[in-house]
């Protein structure tokens, strides 16, 4: 089987084939609602782009080129819409409001204004006034760029692929080097697309500079399965399928693979068996089948490289012998829910050993789980791993606020149906 394209890779084809100064096309987009949300916000801005399901025509304007739009932009429940859009937008002579749904209006921008500040960009209060104030910290806010961005060297203060592709996108205006330096190697998308497209990128361990007044030559772009989504379904297999389970055309970006590596450490049989590689991006098909995994513990670097998979691989850990200790994954805790709290609590409802550290989660296993009703909080990736649980949970249960599920996974619970995994037993 196939899932949805990369969702990471879907927003930054929309960004640079927006800013390149020709045509371009991409092949297995993501139509889910986050990355439409940038389609939306590009075609607002000046930016003709055709879609045809999974295929896009983008026509690019150049990095001059965006128009003020008419009316706030919307970027619903997509952190990266927002993000990126404003390193983006840190380089245009123009005023945008941005706006977002009630769980995106939570999350925290300031580790984005805080550099883009320093590089030019103006973020305004919502009055009449106009005039700069307190910085806001949240959606809704208004960022008016200029002509004169400042290159910087940015150490962040978290391994976030968003805070850094921010800043690489404002770099691209600015005149000389600008580099950000992280504390752990976060995903790293951003710069192989700016490599791929003709933008002089250096890239040193963790750090990667950009240079400023570059010309963005995007042309095409293929974008590979979402390892992220098919993570659920690779974790279904190897909680229920007798049998090899194959998920074909993944991305399997080193700094995106932490999952593979922490399944496999847990004695999960995963292996791939077809590798290429696209526009930079490695790709592989990758199959697994019902193993008896191990608690064990994850921490340190391998976070950043699978801190999207962590509540599935809560759910694995339920499932495994012994203990399984998540540290150091305190960026959970801002992201569509506090998953480290949403998590803990919804697997308990199913029976699951669990509870929350100030950074982590412990679990206990193997437990039995049994059907509960349980919520999403508005979380995608909740939402479809405590689908995943419910799989091999006695009795059934009911997920509420499931709609979420379509921001990054469409299709997703067709899919997870026709996979007819062997009912009930243990777990």
């Amino acid at each position: 089987m196939r899932v949805p394209g990369d969702k990471s890779i879907s927003h930054r084809a929309v960004i640079l084939g927006a800013l390149s100064n020709r045509g371009c096309t991409v092949e297995n987009f993501l139509e889910g609602e986050d990355c439409l949300c940038t389609v939306d916000a590009f075609r607002a801005m000046g930016v003709p782009i055709d879609r045809q399901g999974a295929h896009l025509e983008i026509h690019g304007q150049g990095l001059e080129g965006l128009k003020a739009p008419a009316k706030p932009i919307w970027c619903g429940n997509s952190g990266t819409t927002a993000r990126l859009l404003m390193g983006v937008l840190t380089g245009q002579p123009f005023e945008v409001r941005l706006e977002g749904d009630p769980s995106l209006s939570k999350r925290p921008m300031d580790r984005v204004i805080g550099p883009l500040s320093e590089m030019g960009a103006f973020f305004l209060d919502l009055k009449d006034s106009g005039l700069p104030s307190v910085r806001p910290a949240h959606l809704p806010l208004r960022i008016r760029g200029t002509h004169s961005v400042k290159s910087i060297r940015w150490k962040s203060p978290a391994a976030s692929a968003q805070i850094k592709s921010a800043i690489l996108l404002a770099g691209l205006y600015a005149s000389g080097t600008t580099t950000v330096e992280e504390p752990s190697l976060s995903r790293d998308h951003t710069e192989r697309m700016l490599s791929a497209s003709g933008v002089s990128v250096q890239r040193e361990g963790r750090i990667v500079s950009v240079q400023g007044t570059a010309t963005i030559r995007a042309a095409s772009f293929q974008v590979p399965g979402d390892l992220s989504s098919a993570a659920f379904i690779l974790a279904a297999g190897l909680l229920r399928s007798p049998k090899e389970l194959v998920v074909r055309g993944v991305g399997v970006n080193p700094t995106r693979t932490g999952f593979i590596d922490l399944v496999k450490a847990m004695g999960g049989s995963l292996r791939s068996i077809k590798t290429t590689e696209s526009g930079g991006e490695p790709i592989a098909d990758l199959a697994v089948k019902w193993s008896a995994l191990k608690g064990i513990l994850m921490g340190g670097e391998m976070i950043p490289r699978a801190i999207d998979e962590i509540p599935i691989l809560a759910v694995l850990a339920t499932q495994a012998q012994g203990r399984t200790v998540i540290s150091d994954a305190k960026e959970l805790r801002i992201k569509e829910s506090d998953r480290l709290k949403t998590v803990s609590g919804e697997l308990s409802k199913m029976g699951a050993h669990i509870s929350e550290t100030p950074d982590g989660l412990i679990i206990e296993g193997p437990t039995p789980l049994k059907g509960a009703i349980v919520q999403s909080h508005g979380d995608h990736r909740l939402a479809m791993s405590l689908a995943v649980a419910a799989l091999g949970a006695q009795g059934q249960t009911t997920i509420e606020d499931v709609d979420c599920v379509a921001t990054s996974f469409p299709g997703f619970w067709t899919l997870l149906d026709s996979i007819r995994l062997p009912s009930g037993g243990q777990g």
